[in-house]
């Protein structure tokens, strides 16, 4: 545990200091990315005060999810590639969504978690909400990355805000490697005016571990960190 814990209060020294250099509030999210990686790190980074994983494979995700119901206060957030057919494990076992690059996939997610809050509130379990959506833009318009072009951003969140049960969180990105700052400023930018058009809009999901600090300067206000945090992956 105290490898886990170390490297966890490292990566939140690193967002403190980028903030402070910025003149900004400590406003950012460590999201840990726990792919690939066994309940027990999962356990581990929740015993050092981390609440927030990123799952990418969703029957990897949904297994771990389930080992790990009983711990108070976990929220998954799906940051992977999403396969129609997986819409439904999505809908029913995350909280937030930071992948959706289509309207077919977003009118699907609503569906699903449609059905799964009647079958609560009918349960009398009423304690799920809407899911959290943000919607993934191809900044550096890469053929190999997934994500809406940024010309796409405002059609594809008219969607989303009129779906009954999905909430319009942001957006997230993943600039090209050794992107310079125009990129994240351009990301920004686009947040600040999908931001102005929408009150449900807080969220900026942009900086890994290369570019944690860029991204920070730059507005972002949730980080996904993986292998500084769990190790590399097997």
């Amino acid at each position: 545990m105290s490898k886990i814990k170390e490297n966890i209060d490292k990566i939140n020294s690193q967002i403190n200091r980028a903030c402070l250099d910025d003149n900004r509030q400590n406003s950012v999210t460590l999201l840990a990315v726990s792919k690939t990686k066994p309940a027990s790190a999962v356990v581990q980074a929740h015993l050092a005060g981390q609440n927030d994983f990123g799952e990418n494979y969703c029957q990897e995700a949904v297994e771990k999810i389930a080992k790990l119901s009983h711990l108070p206060n976990l929220c998954w957030h799906f940051i992977g590639p999403i396969q129609s057919n997986k819409t439904k494990q999505i809908a029913d076992n995350f909280s937030w969504v930071h992948s959706v690059d289509r309207e077919k996939i977003a009118i699907r997610l609503n569906t699903h978690r449609c059905e799964k809050l009647k079958q609560a509130f009918a349960q009398e379990q009423c304690h799920d909400t809407p899911l959290n959506i943000c919607l993934q833009v191809n900044i550096s318009e890469e053929d190999s990355k997934s994500g809406i072009m940024p010309s796409e951003v405002f059609s594809l969140a008219t969607v989303v805000n009129n779906c009954d049960y999905l909430t319009l969180r942001g957006l997230m990105a993943i600039p090209a490697k050794n992107a310079d700052n125009d990129v994240y400023k351009k990301m920004q930018h686009l947040f600040n005016a999908l931001q102005a058009q929408y009150p449900s809009v807080d969220t900026l999901s942009m900086g890994m571990s290369n570019d944690l600090a860029l991204a920070i300067t730059n507005g972002s206000t949730m980080v996904r960190i993986g292998t500084a945090i769990f190790g590399e992956r097997t």
